[in-house]
């Protein structure tokens, strides 16, 4: 009987039992083909651009894109998404969402950031997909009547804006972003920090506008006599400069040249600065002046940097910016106020 038991157990421990966990519990869960969580993903993102230096609006639209791609791949793990998942999801904005080229583009861009500098993968070669190549963009061009009309139809300080705009070659962003010590009116120069690409440049500034600047500069003054005495924080600054400069955010210097009407509380604190003129508001300002003056042409603030002489039409070549940096000779000046003829007195005479 002894000898029947131990060939019976002998024969149950050949026979395939059911699957043992050979895992132990410190192992990682299993990664997740759909509803990954994606948070470490855009930290990551933000951490990637901020140390790069990259402007707000490139975070922005790479966290828009890149939100789009975590749609389309139903949220699955982040270790687990190839270029296959690429490769799919440029065709995907192509053919099913009909996007433009630039839009195509950007997402291209955006998802390349997310492989190097996110993911850490080898992005590749995408094969199978053909890069949209963007077609020339005739922009709308406005003639100096009409800006004339615009700027009368526009209030204060919409108009002095739009002069700058067209006076200087200046970009939304560029002039709502002008603090005081920008403008030099001894020497007329403008000069711009931090523009696109994080360039700094200096424009020439139009000797008929020195009026109604030096108008909005006393402007500023006094709104800043007044929020010093009610003892406001000061103005927002870039970066870590409040720290270094103690006293910058309070100085005159420092002050928004289009300063907003009212305050700005910021969150956590109890302080209260001054921003400057949201681009928003210029925006609506200028399209309601377009209306007003009855001009059926889709007018915005960019339209502004692309003047054309007075007395000839425009040339059939690529239009000229004035953004080249570095000094501002007299040929340049006179090419500036060829294209800007808003009062060019000054550098003609040789000044």
């Amino acid at each position: 009987m002894k000898a029947f038991h131990l060939i019976l157990a002998a024969n149950l421990s050949d026979q395939p039992g059911p699957p043992q966990d050979i895992g132990g519990e410190g192992d990682p869960p299993p990664l997740k083909t759909m509803g990954a969580d994606w948070r470490a993903v855009y930290s990551t993102l933000v951490s990637a651009v901020k140390v790069r230096h990259y402007s707000p609006k490139t975070l922005k639209a790479y966290t828009g894109c890149i939100h789009h791609f975590q749609t389309f791949v139903k949220s699955k793990d982040p270790q687990l998404v190839e270029l296959s998942d690429v490769k799919e999801f440029l065709s995907f904005l192509a053919v099913r969402r009909n996007v433009s080229a630039s839009s195509q583009n950007q997402a291209f861009n955006a998802l390349l950031f997310l492989f190097r500098h996110v993911l850490e993968k080898e992005f590749g070669k995408v094969e199978g997909i053909v890069r949209a190549k963007r077609k020339p963009y005739i922009p709308v061009v406005l003639s100096r009547e009409e800006i004339d009309r615009v700027v009368m139809n526009a209030g204060q300080p919409f108009c002095l804006i739009i002069k700058l705009l067209y006076g200087c070659g200046l970009r939304l962003a560029e002039c709502m972003n002008l603090r005081v010590q920008n403008f030099n009116f001894d020497f007329g120069i403008l000069t711009v920090h931090n523009g696109k690409g994080g360039k700094d440049r200096t424009v020439p500034l139009p000797e008929s506008l020195d009026p109604e600047l030096k108008v909005q500069l006393e402007t500023v003054i006094d709104l800043h006599q007044r929020d010093l005495k009610a003892g406001y924080t000061g103005v927002f600054l870039y970066g870590q400069l409040e720290k270094k400069y103690k006293n910058a955010a309070r100085e005159l210097v420092w002050q928004w040249f289009f300063p907003a009407k009212e305050l700005t509380p910021v969150s956590g604190t109890k302080e209260r600065r001054r921003y400057h003129l949201h681009d928003s508001h210029v925006q609506k300002a200028i399209t309601a002046a377009v209306r007003r003056a009855k001009i059926p042409k889709r007018a915005t603030a960019h339209t502004f940097r692309h003047p054309v002489r007075r007395d000839q039409p425009p040339a059939p070549g690529p239009l000229r910016y004035p953004d080249d940096p570095g000094t501002i000779g007299t040929q340049r000046c006179a090419d500036h106020h060829d294209l800007h003829p808003y009062g060019e007195e000054r550098y003609h005479q040789g000044g």
